[in-house]
Formats: C-alpha cells, sequence, structure tokens
C-alpha cells in the first residue's frame, strides 16, 4: 500500500566558495529556492537497496545489495529475477549498480556493477552486461573484473554512466588499502573507462603505458560511490567518500590525480592525522567537500520541470547524514546548499525518472518513494 506525508523543507546551511565546509555558513533561507514535497512510499521493505534503472515499458529495476534484480511494476515488487552472474556478498559487497546501455530499446544490453569471488575468499568489483527474457538474464557476458584480488570488505565503489559515444565509466574504491589509489598496476582507486563491448578505448590516458592497466581513466579517489553526467557540459561528476571528514565532489578529467591518500580534508577514523596537506601541485582540487562527512552515495541532476526552482541542480543523497542535500550550482562552482528530509533514513540512491519525479532508495528502512513537489 502507498502511504503519503508531506514535509517542509527549509534551506539549513548556505556555502559560498569551491572547498567550503557543510558546517559553516548557516544563513536564511533564499525566497523562492525551496519546494514544499510530498513523499509518497512506493515499495517497503528492500534490504539494501541501491541502484535504480527504469525500463523503456514503464518498470523499474531495482538491484539490492545481497544479490537480487527485482522488477518494480503497478505498485508492486517481483520475485527475484533470475540468471543473475554469482555475486559475492561480503561486507560492503555485493549487488552495487544497474543501468541501461544508452541504446537499450534496440540492442537490450542492462549492466551490472557487482562483488565477484573465485573461491569466496577474495575478491573485486566486476562489470558485467545480460539482456532480459520474461524476468530472467540471458547472454550474461562479464566485461571487466578488477585486480588485485583482495579478502577485504570494503570500498568496492560501484556505478555505471555512459557518455556520448556509449563508453562506460565505472569507479572501484581503494578496496581499505589507500596507498593502492595512487599505483597505476593496480584498478584500485580508480575510475575506469571501457567500451560498451568491454573493449579497452585506445585514448585512454594510460594505454601503452609501462606498469599501467590500460583501463584506468583517472586515479587517487578513495570510494566513488556517486556519478552523474553534467546535463549541459557533457561532463562526469562524482562524489565519493572520505575517511573521518572530507567527502569530495569532483568533475573528473582523463589521467588527472586526485590525491587521495597524499591529500585529503579527512582524518583516520581513530582521529590521528592521514596527512596535513589539502592539495598539493599536480593534483586536481574537489570543487566542494563535507567536515564532518555525510558518507554521500547516490546522486543527480535535476532537469525535469516537477521541480522548477532547483533545474540544473546537483541532488546528494547521504548515509551517515541521513539527508539529502540539494546543491546550487554557478558553473563548477556550489555557492549553496540545501539540507532535505534530515533523520528520514539512511539515502542509497537517487535517480530522475522519465516522469521528471525524482525516485529515491533508502536504507533502515529499505524503501523506494518518489518525491512530488505541492507548492
Amino acid at each position: 500500500m502507498k502511504t503519503f506525508f508531506v514535509i517542509i523543507i527549509w534551506i539549513l546551511s548556505l556555502n559560498t566558495g569551491c572547498n567550503t565546509s557543510d558546517s559553516i555558513n548557516n544563513q536564511e533561507p533564499p525566497s523562492g529556492q525551496t519546494h514544499q514535497l510530498e513523499v509518497e512510499v512506493l515499495a517497503k521493505d528492500l534490504e539494501n537497496p541501491w541502484s535504480i534503472a527504469f525500463l523503456p515499458d514503464g518498470r523499474m529495476l531495482i538491484a539490492e545489495r545481497p544479490g537480487r534484480l527485482r522488477f518494480f511494476e503497478n505498485g508492486q515488487l517481483s520475485a527475484p529475477i533470475s540468471g543473475l552472474p554469482p555475486i559475492w556478498q561480503n561486507g560492503q559487497g555485493g549487488l552495487l549498480e544497474v543501468a541501461l546501455h544508452p541504446e537499450h530499446e534496440n540492442n537490450g544490453w542492462i549492466y551490472l556493477g557487482y562483488a565477484s569471488s573465485i573461491d569466496g575468499q577474495k575478491g573485486n568489483t566486476a562489470i558485467g552486461r545480460a539482456k532480459l527474457e520474461g524476468s530472467t538474464l540471458v547472454d550474461f557476458e562479464q566485461l571487466f573484473w578488477g585486480t588485485p584480488l583482495t579478502d577485504l570488505t570494503y570500498h568496492f565503489g560501484c556505478r555505471i554512466v555512459f557518455d556520448g559515444q556509449n563508453r562506460l565509466y565505472f569507479p572501484i574504491g581503494d578496496r581499505g588499502e589507500m596507498e593502492n589509489a595512487q599505483k597505476l598496476s593496480n584498478h584500485n582507486g580508480k575510475l575506469m573507462r571501457i567500451h560498451d563491448d568491454g573493449r579497452i578505448p585506445l585514448d585512454n590516458p594510460f594505454v601503452g603505458e609501462d606498469n599501467a592497466r590500460p583501463e584506468i581513466y583517472n586515479y587517487g579517489h578513495r570510494n566513488i560511490q556517486g556519478m552523474a553526467i553534467h546535463p549541459e557540459t557533457g561532463e562526469i561528476w562524482t562524489h565519493e567518500h572520505g575517511p573521518r571528514g572530507g567527502d569530495e565532489i569532483n568533475i573528473e578529467k582523463p589521467g588527472a590525480n586526485y590525491g587521495w591518500p597524499i591529500v585529503t580534508f579527512g582524518i583516520n577514523y581513530d582521529g590521528t592525522t592521514i596527512t596535513n596537506d589539502t592539495t598539493l601541485p599536480g593534483i586536481t582540487d574537489p570543487i566542494h567537500y563535507w567536515v564532518p562527512s555525510i558518507a554521500p552515495c547516490g546522486m543527480c541532476f535535476v532537469t525535469s520541470d516537477k521541480y522548477p526552482n532547483w533545474k540544473n541542480n546537483l541532488i546528494v543523497t547521504a548515509l551517515a547524514g541521513q539527508q539529502i542535500q540539494r546543491l546550487t550550482l554557478s558553473g563548477a562552482q556550489v555557492v549553496n546548499t540545501e539540507k532535505l528530509l534530515q533523520g528520514y533514513a539512511r539515502f542509497r540512491d537517487i535517480r530522475q525518472g522519465p516522469d521528471g519525479y525524482l525516485y529515491v532508495l533508502t536504507e533502515r528502512p529499505g524503501q523506494l518513494i518518489r518525491l512530488k513537489p505541492i507548492d
């Protein structure tokens, strides 16, 4: 059964400048920028839902981390879809992403990001694709598997976005070994780029470089869990988890080094220092960061007319912060942030649907919700 309630949203903090802390500059809400929202609960009892994709026939695909992919149709969740590859559910690992090929209506390809292991002891993030026949995935192909394999249970990434040439981008976190993020000989702590069939683009920045993995697009990341294409520039925007503080928003450039762990605005969880540097020569700085950490996860740009005051705003969902943040942009600068639905749940993913509304996946409780402006 659907349930409804109304939440009044107020702007709680206003940030200016490129590198600003989320904890400063509290001001009154600018008039006309906020929306009153109706939160529509569409589905309940999801277990660690991670990702949403919208099929052309109006159904949704919802990926749950324990290794289930389900349809949502006519207000109902289906039984799990069969034919998935073996999913390594281990710590933060599991089924982490579902995405449609930009030409899905013609080729039927559905892409998955998931943790994979041969022996159940060590593994890493993998990318695969398949097609749907009824409620079964068929013609599955594994396109990529990150190296090295490790028994550590965190920082798997993973999101998938496609550019205008149907190349797909996806991240793997540092897998709990921070020094890997600065080593081009492995995939961990990197953003990768491959063709839609798994081939490596010949113009990838490290193709042909000794001891470098050719799939790497850039490096120096801790754990990217949000990606979106900017609706006007076509650039890839990401956010990633810092340690204790230092979550970042970055614009992804080929060959760039984003600094982890040699620069960070965060500290270790035990309060000790990782580094005293927040920037260095040759490092690409974030356009925005959060201190204290909010643990950002999903992100999307608002392009529909359903939220007229939010056009081209960036929306970020947060886990530890238990909030959604709306970021107003001026070019590549974050000039304003608004906190939404604080304390409602751990927010895992957000996507703009074909109908123009924002759809959100939450944890604790595990729900699919839709945000509808009523003003």
